[in-house]
């Protein structure tokens, strides 16, 4: 029986070893965390617990491809499904513009607020339309694909293919200023800080929402994880957890070994890096065998974005039934930059739906503001003064509580802080470049990057995980962590078993 070695215990680490065991081979996952699930996780804190990871979840509509991968590797077994009725909530200047699930409710909302846009309305909810025949693909990748697969596969695109296209080639601020009235501008802009993000990154995530195939499984991002760990343990798979792996013993272009912090060592005749890129070409393989799509997207960080964020959990005494579970609103004096710029919105996203993650009548809230290059700078500075780094962190925790009294006047007194996490969280818990929580953001110069995992140079040694793929997060983390042992199977000459 060959032996597979995972180094990296997140959704795509876990992906490999649950597909890994099922095709007949012996894996351990080797993790740098005492909790497997990397950036899927979510922590406690003073009675409440704080969802880290899922805003909405690809993959919760029966019969496609995606919900069927989740379903194979445990994550959505037993699970009810929670459908928010609207994706956000935007209030600009009094208006609040909705994205509901229902598009015919989003169209006619949208033209009782402005009547003179129908014709851009029209257009816009006819091209989210489109992409309701569009399912994540989550067969077998290109490379393993034979030439009939392949026309199949392009054939299955015909829909997208023409949205891709037309929105990938203008920015979201440009969509945005098609209409005409400042709160639909308002509320399309949002979704992307002003700059060269593609408008694709707004049709998709509608697309899936609208048509029922993105909503939220109960329970939240850490009990997704834990299913996917029993799954993982159930088939014979073996953990090796707070186990941090920091290099690559190598001969003649073949891994024969890793080496762990505690001393450890693990051979196999295979190693998966199911962990961050820039982690494995630096940090395991010491900068010997780099690979030059990604040091383009390193080396351009402007054409190449990544993003991480501060994320803010406050804890309410009382419930938040009537308010959007996604909501942002406008703010005027907080001081937390984001491309070097004030932020003029919060995002709030409160968890009313899970009555177990506050203490009986509460409810627990949480803020994302996204960080860009100036402010992942700043961040990595201000981290080695300790005392400083806390002390922003909790001003920061502060000013979001007096900026949500502001828009509550009715919670004031009745908000507490619970914890702040920064890109340096990210970092620390998860060995993420840069505190980075998804890939490579799309942009109009750009070029998308579809990455097989393979290491030049190396011939048992594979890069699985968010970064192979854009836009990266979970779908991708799954999809790529299976994709990896398809490939080492066609290696190994023998069939690869989905279930």
């Amino acid at each position: 029986m060959k032996k597979i070695v995972i180094i990296g215990g997140g959704i795509a680490g876990l992906s490999a070893g649950i597909f890994a065991q099922k095709n007949g081979f012996e894996s351990i996952i080797v993790e740098k965390h005492h909790t497997l699930g990397g950036e899927c996780t979510g922590w406690d804190r003073q009675g409440y617990h704080i969802d880290g990871c899922i805003h909405w979840f690809v993959g919760t509509k029966e019969g496609t491809p995606i919900h069927d991968l989740w379903t194979t590797v445990g994550a959505l077994d037993g699970v009810e499904i929670y459908h928010p009725e609207s994706f956000m909530a935007v209030e600009h200047d009094g208006v609040t513009v909705n994205f509901y699930r229902d598009l015919d409710r989003l169209k006619s909302s949208w033209l009782g607020i402005s009547p003179e846009d129908k014709e851009e309305i029209e257009e816009f909810c006819s091209d989210i339309k489109r992409l309701h025949s569009f399912s994540v693909p989550a067969g077998k990748p290109l490379d393993l694909m034979n030439p009939i697969e392949k026309i199949k596969y392009i054939f299955s695109m015909k829909d997208v293919g023409p949205i891709m296209q037309k929105y990938g080639k203008i920015s979201v601020t440009e969509l945005a200023k098609k209409f005409k009235h400042p709160a639909l501008r308002e509320a399309i802009a949002s979704f992307m800080p002003e700059g060269d993000y593609g408008a694709i990154s707004v049709l998709f995530p509608l697309g899936t929402f609208t048509s029922g195939q993105s909503s939220i499984p109960k329970g939240g991002s850490k009990a997704l994880a834990k299913r996917m760990v029993e799954r993982y343990l159930s088939l014979g798979g073996t953990v090796e957890a707070s186990c941090e792996v920091v290099e690559a013993d190598i001969k003649g272009g073949t891994v024969k070994g890793i080496k762990c912090t505690n001393g450890k060592r693990f051979e196999a005749d295979y190693f998966i890096a199911a962990c961050d890129a820039k982690v494995l070409y630096e940090k395991l393989l010491k900068g010997r065998y780099p690979d030059l799509e990604f040091e383009k997207r390193y080396n351009n960080p402007d054409t190449y974005p990544l993003a991480s964020n501060i994320y803010i959990g406050i804890g309410y005494e009382g419930e938040m039934n009537d308010v959007p579970r996604t909501l942002k609103f406008p703010v005027e004096t907080v001081d937390i930059n984001q491309n070097q710029k004030p932020i003029e919105h919060l995002q709030m996203t409160h968890y009313g739906y899970e009555p177990n993650f506050a203490p009986e009548g509460h409810t627990v809230i949480t803020f994302a503001i996204n960080q860009f290059e100036p402010e992942l700078d700043a961040w990595e500075a201000l981290i080695k003064d300790k005392e400083a780094y806390a002390k922003e962190k909790m001003r920061i925790g502060e000013a979001v509580i007096d900026a949500m009294e502001t828009r509550f006047p009715n919670k004031k007194g009745k908000l507490k802080l619970l914890d702040v996490a920064t890109p340096q969280t990210y970092v620390r818990y998860c060995n993420a470049y840069r505190g980075a929580f998804m890939g490579f953001w799309p942009t109009i110069s750009g070029k998308s990057l579809n990455h097989t995992g393979r290491i030049k140079g190396l011939d048992n040694m594979l890069l699985s995980g968010q970064w192979l793929q854009p836009p990266g997060g979970l779908p991708v983390a799954v999809i790529t962590g299976k994709d990896t042992i398809m490939r080492i199977c066609k290696k190994e000459k023998q069939q690869f078993v989905t279930s």
